[in-house]
């Protein structure tokens, strides 16, 4: 009995005396985007966030700065919604002419479509973005710029639920 218990003493000592030893390793990414002079590109897309329907036909406006509004049967669902945002690099005091590629878009989905309308850009002072264009000067002594853009959105009534998506084309020109 005891030649047992020593036995099984010494097979569980080097254990009990060895440290735990572990390793392991992740891997990540690292990015970078190195403009080129005169560029311009989306840095993230419109958003509306969650909405509820109801039997009565309402709006989501969606401001620049990233805040919610609505009217009429349109409810927001908690506190999603970002704006669209874009960036570039241009010249210093440059003047820039930045246009939509048409007034509204249509959001297509399960249910009705939905029409998205008033884009409006988050400058100083703020302004509807249409397809006549507008004018700015690049006020940073880099040249680098970015500017968020949010807009209006139409919901119908008892719209179906569901994932509704569509595109829309911001142009700017260099002067």
């Amino acid at each position: 009995m005891q030649r047992g218990l020593a036995a099984f003493a010494l097979l569980i000592a080097p254990a009990a005396v060895s440290p735990a030893l572990a390793q392991g390793s992740a891997q990540s990414e690292a990015e970078a985007i190195v403009l080129r002079p005169l560029s311009f590109f989306k840095v993230n897309d419109l958003d509306f966030g969650s909405i509820i329907a109801s039997g009565t036909a309402g709006t989501v406006r969606l401001l620049p700065d990233g805040s919610r509004t609505r009217t009429g049967g349109a409810t927001l669902a908690g506190n999603g919604g970002e704006p669209a945002r874009f960036a570039g690099l241009g010249t210093p005091q440059r003047q820039v002419n930045i246009s939509l590629g048409s007034n509204t878009i249509w959001i297509t989905g399960p249910g009705t479509r939905m029409r998205v309308r008033d884009f409006e850009i988050g400058s100083t002072p703020t302004a509807i973005l249409s397809t006549s264009p507008t004018r700015f000067r690049i006020d940073s002594a880099l040249g680098n710029y970015n500017f968020p853009v949010g807009a209006t959105l139409e919901v119908g009534a008892n719209q179906a639920p569901g994932d509704y998506s569509g595109t829309f084309t911001i142009t700017l020109n260099y002067l």
